[in-house]
């Protein structure tokens, strides 16, 4: 198919479903933007990222909402120009798509003031994220239930007693608390207690079809421009909302 480069649209997935990265709302409220085929509008800091990316670049914004296990071969195949939706950088991904430099800085979050303190714990995450896969499994005698297949699910299994603990990143987290009240959030980051993860699987990064090299560099002029206290005020502020 045509590449962005062709037809001025940047073509952005993302699930619309994992907040405060991206989720859907009735209306335009905000500056939300208009789900490809679907009444509903998406929103939250991948779309703030999206829109200021397009419009330095001069180009029109696309959203398409997509299962998070649909997203690479998305990009993989042209169907989108990109996916900006809180993917982890990790090694096993960069074999499949390359990615620009990270558009946030993601910190853990989990509830507990060390990971021993987690022992024991029946616990799950989101399927396919290093949260579930690498995470999980350094708790001790944890019960892992089988991953979920998306955040919203996540949040559910947690509320409704189905599990005593998911771990995810500090933005999720944060935004999950202010969803449910009753949800307790506790960071050892920094800590002798903290899980241990690379900064590459932290890093969170906007994905591209291989060798798209001129599309990459395109967004990585604009990310350049921008720093880590740029990411946590737009973050906050999709948090707000």
């Amino acid at each position: 198919g045509e590449t962005a480069e062709d037809d001025n649209v940047l073509t952005v997935a993302m699930e619309c479903g994992y907040a405060p990265y991206n989720w859907t709302q009735p209306t335009d409220a905000n500056g939300a933007v208009q789900i490809k085929d679907s009444p509903d509008y998406a929103y939250g800091y991948d779309v703030m990222m999206a829109k200021h990316i397009a419009e330095e670049l001069g180009m029109e914004l696309e959203i398409v909402k997509l299962d998070w296990d649909s997203l690479v071969p998305a990009v993989q195949s042209g169907t989108v120009d990109c996916v900006i939706a809180g993917q982890s950088i990790t090694a096993e991904r960069q074999e499949m798509v390359d990615f620009t430099e990270p558009y946030y800085y993601a910190t853990i979050y989990a509830s507990a003031t060390s990971v021993a303190d987690l022992a024991g714990a029946t616990c799950t995450s989101q399927q396919n994220t290093i949260w579930y896969d690498i995470c999980l499994p350094q708790i001790p005698d944890a019960n892992i239930l089988p991953a979920q297949e998306s955040a919203p699910a996540m949040l559910v299994a947690l509320d409704s007693g189905r599990c005593d603990i998911v771990v995810t990143d500090q933005p999720t987290g944060l935004a999950a608390t202010v969803a449910y009240p009753d949800f307790e959030l506790l960071d050892f980051t920094g800590t002798e207690g903290e899980f241990e993860v690379s900064d590459e699987e932290i890093n969170i990064g906007i994905s591209l079809q291989k060798g798209n090299t001129e599309l990459c560099d395109k967004i990585n002029s604009v990310l350049s421009t921008m720093t880590a206290e740029d990411f946590e005020e737009m973050m906050n502020e999709a948090i707000a909302v």
